[in-house]
């Protein structure tokens, strides 16, 4: 069945120059950084960004964060930048998230709104019975600037959740990348239990902090936010980005792994033009299948605590030295460490 859908991609001119992009200019020029030298390449005037009217593809951001980290020189950057995301000053979104009621509103605000208040980064929301789990995909090809934009999410969805509760929630966090030289910089803003060379970039606390109450939340205020957000998203056209369908769609087909050409197809595209479109993002089809089917297993593991003969089966594994092989090239460990690790 072919699926006709909008999105976003790397290129589209639809991040509105005074919402994130302000808050990463104005942490720059704190810090003295010059407005010409900071806003060098990237097509951006910082005139036309005071004016309210520019828009920014997710690629002149990427652009402004590389001059951000070149002038700055500064471990903490993404963290600074990353305490001042949320609720931000984004329209009605943000003042929907400002008046949840609870963690659990607050984290399905961010995720359905995700175009509007996470656009480079799509947050993901999973429940198991002792835990809540927010992992972090690429939505945009970030590229060399994937590890700033995880960083700085991870310290915005901490430091929105502490703001709003009115305490510090006991998040853990974990990434995917090595431990860094700055990692004091984790422990001062993340926790000292982060965790690297993780399977995931991801977060998770205890679900009973989910429906805490969290005060001076106002359920009126909130409803009418979200139907002005909702009515922002129908004038932009999308609420998500190419990768993020692929994602959804390659996902939930794990069991067929569909090619190249039926995922064309259901995005009634030729197999040419995703391809174009994919290399366009850093990335192509068949490491976008790996991930989809990746944090497939991870999942049938984690949270439904199935076996590995029951994950290789689901996936349509037939021989399980396949299934062995197919593991450790998505990710690096058999399926015995793999359950080891999620236990821990």
């Amino acid at each position: 069945m072919t699926l006709k859908t909008t999105w976003y991609e790397t290129d589209s001119r639809f991040i509105a120059g005074h919402y994130q992009p302000a808050t990463l200019i104005d942490l720059a020029l704190s810090r003295g950084i010059d407005s010409h030298r900071l806003l060098r390449g990237t097509g951006l005037f910082y005139e036309d960004i005071v004016a309210g009217h520019t828009r920014l593809s997710p690629q002149q951001c990427f652009s402004l964060i590389g001059n951000t980290q070149r002038l700055l020189e500064a471990d903490d950057s993404s963290f600074l930048f990353g305490q001042r995301l949320l609720p931000g000053h984004y329209g009605p979104a943000s003042h929907a998230l400002q008046q949840a009621q609870n963690l659990h509103q607050a984290l399905e605000t961010v995720v359905h709104h995700r175009a509007l208040l996470s656009p480079w980064l799509t947050p993901r929301l999973l429940l198991d019975e002792k835990y809540a789990y927010v992992y972090w995909l690429d939505s945009c090809g970030a590229q060399e600037h994937l590890r700033f934009v995880l960083e700085a999410s991870m310290t915005a969805l901490m430091a929105m959740s502490q703001w709003l509760s009115g305490e510090r929630l006991p998040w853990e966090c974990c990434f995917s990348h090595a431990e860094p030289r700055y990692v004091e910089q984790y422990w001062v803003h993340l926790g000292e239990n982060t965790q690297f060379a993780s399977q995931l970039d991801m977060m998770r606390i205890p679900r009973e902090y989910l429906t805490r109450p969290w005060p001076n939340a106002s359920a009126i205020a909130r409803q009418v936010a979200l139907q002005q957000a909702r009515e922002q998203l129908h004038s932009l056209g999308f609420s998500a980005s190419l990768l993020d369908r692929l994602y959804v769609y390659l996902r939930n087909s794990a069991q067929q792994a569909p090619g190249l050409e039926q995922a064309a197809q259901h995005f009634a595209m030729s197999q040419a033009t995703l391809k174009r479109k994919l290399n366009k993002h850093g990335t192509h089809f068949q490491a976008q299948q790996d991930q989809a089917r990746k944090h497939m297993a991870l999942y049938l593991y984690q949270i439904k605590g199935m076996s590995n003969e029951a994950v290789a089966e689901y996936l349509n594994f037939n021989d399980p030295a396949n299934f062995r092989r197919a593991l450790k090239r998505w990710t690096g460990c058999t399926p015995n460490l793999i359950r080891q690790f999620l236990s821990l």
